[in-house]
């Protein structure tokens, strides 16, 4: 148990009460490093796989244990990035502990690795928030930088494991922001019915300053917020009947 328990990660940070990193409050820890290089990313920060902190995993899950009166019957821990298949056997030994104080466990991934790490951390992993960015593979090659099929066979492997899922997408205006994009994202969810929800988040722009701090370019720097009008717009069209 000790050896387990010890087992280290590099994480960026915590967020101790989260509201949106999952069903009801989470106790929500980003973990450092991430393969991609997506054009919208908020956290520039976290792609270094060697920076942030040294944690243990029994010091997370420690740490989780002292929030979870506000869990509630819905909450508990999410792990997120960075990429945290990045580390998919530090966060399987998180989410073990935290099975074993009953503590529910969700993964926010962008789904693109699989290895033989990442099909045990499924094992204990009771909800997945999946990031599909784009319906277009020439977009996720451009904008994100992998195939679109990596996230699509995740999804697929989220299925055979009946692992409820929420699909995710970060509405950028002239890139997918349309009727077609959204209907295409709807027709994903309708043929995995592990899918039982999709979040339509709005790109944002507060994320500039850590770009200038890092002396880099924000790729989407250029692009502006989409409008309340026109998420209600697409919502709209996710809420319609089959």
């Amino acid at each position: 148990m000790s050896e387990i328990y010890n087992l280290t990660g590099r994480i960026h940070s915590i967020q101790s009460l989260a509201a949106s990193d999952g069903p009801g409050v989470r106790f929500a820890v980003f973990l450092q490093g991430c393969p991609l290089r997506c054009g919208c990313c908020h956290n520039p920060d976290t792609w270094n796989p060697d920076g942030g902190k040294v944690i243990s995993a029994g010091e997370i899950v420690e740490k989780a244990t002292r929030y979870r009166t506000y869990f509630g019957s819905a909450g508990g821990v999410t792990v997120s990035g960075g990429e945290p298949l990045l580390q998919a056997e530090f966060v399987k030994t998180v989410f073990s502990l935290c099975k074993e104080q009953g503590i529910n466990t969700c993964l926010d991934t962008s789904g693109c690795i699989w290895n033989e790490d990442v099909e045990k951390l499924l094992g204990v992993t009771d909800r997945v928030l999946l990031d599909v960015k784009y319906t277009d593979e020439e977009k996720y090659r451009k904008y994100v930088g992998c195939k679109m099929e990596k996230p699509l066979e995740f999804l697929r492997r989220l299925n055979e494991k009946r692992i409820p899922t929420t699909l995710r997408q970060v509405i950028i205006p002239s890139l997918n922001d349309d009727e077609e994009n959204i209907r295409a994202l709807k027709e994903i969810a309708n043929s995995h019915p592990c899918v039982d929800k999709i979040e339509l988040l709005p790109f944002r722009k507060m994320c500039q300053i850590k770009y200038d701090n890092l002396g880099m370019e924000f790729p989407f720097g250029n692009l502006p917020e989409p409008t309340p009008e026109n998420l209600k717009r697409l919502e709209s069209i996710l809420a319609e009947s089959v």
